[in-house]
């Protein structure tokens, strides 16, 4: 079936086929991704539209010496699979397995790890700059998409880079979509330049006519150079690249092997910062995802002959569709409020807050630090903005968050879905440190609902809070609670006694509540009788009820789905220490100081002590000896 792609080892290999051949090799390339995402998951759209792309780039440069960096990171399985991983291929995403992202670990191919986007440029310019100052000699190829172009960052990047003129190459892989349609000025201008490509056509012709001429030819182009400046003006309008100190080239076909061979070819023998417009199209060579590239972004197993996820029957609700949903039950009744999206309407949810109030939902592209400060100029003008956000991106906007909306305590509410572990997108996804990076700062809110049910409360009680809120909630079905009909609002900083025991207290935040109530059933079964407390708040912590289990209760555990550092338990220790409590046993359950890994989340849960049975065996360890001295007495 994969006759070319058997024999390709290394990216050597690539030189060796010939045109017809790449063509040939692109197609196997592309039916290896379809089957290995279709049984697992992972983003299927993004890699199927720069397969091309990929191999002209390995065809033409040397990457074991050449520098490759892929912004965000989602668009590597070709990359992977050419660089010696296809036949671990089938282990994508899973524990133990390879990284749907570059990863340096995992190959000298890898030069960066990404997963956030935006920082190809940056990146890529760092290693231009140390290149020349080792007097080095080798390409810095950066690859950023259109959509990861609406974050500052990139342009930063882009400004130094056309300052310093160091050599240096930027691929701009414009599908005109990031993860859903791009949005603002950027997008528009990219397709003007599309139109607008006769420019670099007409530059070619004149020159090859000109040179021609016998004896006043070269004069003539010297003089049609000087000239340049307004042509460029005619035919590519703003000539931002350019303006910026690149040199700009194309569009350029981005399923055209040959085509972007020859250009980068011509790239390569560049001594100045050039960028490069490839138009590629999201989900080629696969019908389901080009009609529906946004769904096909991060996808679920799916059945290949019909494009139809496979997903269990009768599930719960997720956590994400209930907030979509409860949202579009509160602005029903209060128009002041509106929702915001960092390129994320719908892994957020929100493209059905969209569909009903198109004018109170606000795409900021992938631009978090503005997404931010732009809520907070909404709340100085007595709006209610929502901002939805996957936790790890929100690390984004922490000076924002911090300097603009809590030292004004602005009445923002930041829906922190993707919280805690989730899952296959590994390192740079897991929502591992909100509670920690927040808990610092004055005057914010910090929720995490036990359930589904709780979320919609936690919504209601944000909105109506005259401070900053933050909502944290992970990426995960619900439980299947009953969904109450009437919205409450929570009186803030209580917590919730699920359960009275005199032995262990435990305090659970989260998702970690549910599981840490099945310990304490486990543990009643052993004699040992556990006190279970939904804590709701991480700040502020229910003060009078912590102190008072810590004065009767011999012993406290916290649970939480966050780093170890700085986070819940930490919050309750602190609490004990200014309460005069210190003697307190007290045993946290968190994430540890290290990285956690990409992998099955059931797996990791159960790998860092955070589900059910690791709880129960946890707990009973730590009270084994009260235990034998609680059955001597009997």
């Amino acid at each position: 079936m994969d006759k070319l792609l058997s024999s390709i080892n290394s990216p050597a290999d690539l030189r060796r086929l010939s045109p017809k051949q790449l063509t040939q090799l692109a197609k196997e390339v592309r039916d290896l991704i379809i089957r290995v995402v279709s049984k697992k998951g992972g983003h299927l759209a993004s890699n199927l539209g720069v397969v091309e792309l990929t191999i002209a780039l390995h065809y033409v440069f040397d990457f074991s010496r050449d520098k490759v960096i892929w912004d965000v990171g989602h668009q590597t399985y070709t990359h992977k699979i050419i660089t010696g991983r296809r036949d671990d291929f089938h282990t994508l995403r899973r524990y133990g397995g390879i990284s749907g992202f570059p990863r340096r670990e995992e190959s000298e191919y890898d030069h960066f790890n990404t997963g956030h986007s935006s920082t190809s440029i940056s990146a890529a310019l760092g290693m231009a700059v140390a290149r020349d100052h080792n007097h080095d000699d080798y390409n810095v190829v950066a690859v950023i998409g259109d959509g990861a172009l609406t974050a500052g960052l990139a342009f930063e990047g882009l400004n130094q880079a056309g300052y310093l003129k160091r050599k240096l190459m930027v691929i701009l892989n414009d599908n005109e979509m990031s993860i859903s349609p791009p949005v603002g000025a950027i997008s528009g201008y990219l397709s003007q330049i599309i139109q607008g490509q006769a420019y670099n056509r007409l530059k070619r012709d004149v020159e090859t006519i000109l040179t021609a001429i016998p004896g006043i030819g070269s004069q003539m182009i010297r003089f049609a150079r000087t000239l340049e400046e307004s042509i460029r003006r005619v035919f590519v309008p703003g000539m931002l690249f350019e303006e910026l100190g690149f040199r700009y080239i194309g569009p350029v076909r981005g399923h055209n092997i040959a085509a972007l061979i020859r250009t980068f070819e011509q790239a390569e023998q560049m001594e100045y910062p050039c960028l490069i417009h490839v138009v590629t199209r999201k989900g080629k060579g696969y019908r389901p995802a080009e009609a529906n590239p946004t769904l096909f972004h991060g996808s679920p197993p799916f059945d290949i002959d019909n494009g139809e996820f496979i997903e269990k029957e009768g599930s719960p609700p997720s956590y994400t569709s209930v907030f979509a949903d409860t949202m579009i039950e509160l602005a029903r009744k209060d128009e002041k409020i509106v929702c915001i999206t960092a390129a994320m309407p719908e892994g957020t949810g929100l493209s059905a807050f969209a569909k009903e109030f198109p004018s109170r939902l606000f795409d900021v592209g992938i631009a978090e630090q503005h997404g931010i400060t732009f809520c907070a100029g909404l709340a100085t003008q007595g709006l209610k903005p929502v901002a939805a956000i996957y936790s790890t991106f929100l690390q984004r906007a922490y000076d924002q968050l911090l300097h603009d909306v809590c030292l004004m305590d602005l009445p923002i509410s930041i829906a922190l879905d993707r919280a805690g572990v989730v899952g296959a997108d590994g390192p740079t996804h897991h929502g591992l440190y909100d509670l920690s990076y927040l808990r610092s700062m004055p005057h914010i809110i910090i929720m995490a609902p036990k359930d589904e049910n709780e979320l919609r409360h936690m919504l209601k009680t944000a909105i109506e809070t005259p401070h900053p809120v933050a909502v944290r909630y992970p990426r995960a079905k619900g439980l299947g609670v009953k969904l109450d009909r009437n919205l409450k609002t929570l009186p803030i900083g209580k917590a919730e006694v699920l359960r009275e025991g005199e032995d262990v207290a435990i305090l659970a935040i989260g998702r970690m509540v549910h599981p840490s109530v099945q310990a304490a059933e486990r543990l009643s079964e052993d004699g040992i009788e556990a006190t279970v407390v939904n804590a709701r708040f991480v700040k502020p912590l229910d003060e009078e009820l912590i102190v008072r289990l810590a004065s009767s209760i011999p012993r406290l555990v916290t649970v939480e789905e966050n780093s170890l550092k700085g986070g819940f338990g930490s919050a309750v220790l602190e609490l004990l220490e200014e309460k005069g409590l210190n003697r307190v046993m007290v045993h946290r359950i968190g994430i540890p100081d290290e990285i956690v890994p990409h992998g099955d989340t059931t797996l990791l849960l159960s790998k860092y002590g955070l589900d059910e049975n690791s709880i129960y065996l946890q707990i009973k360890k730590l009270l084994a000896e009260q235990l034998k001295v609680k059955k001597v007495a009997n």
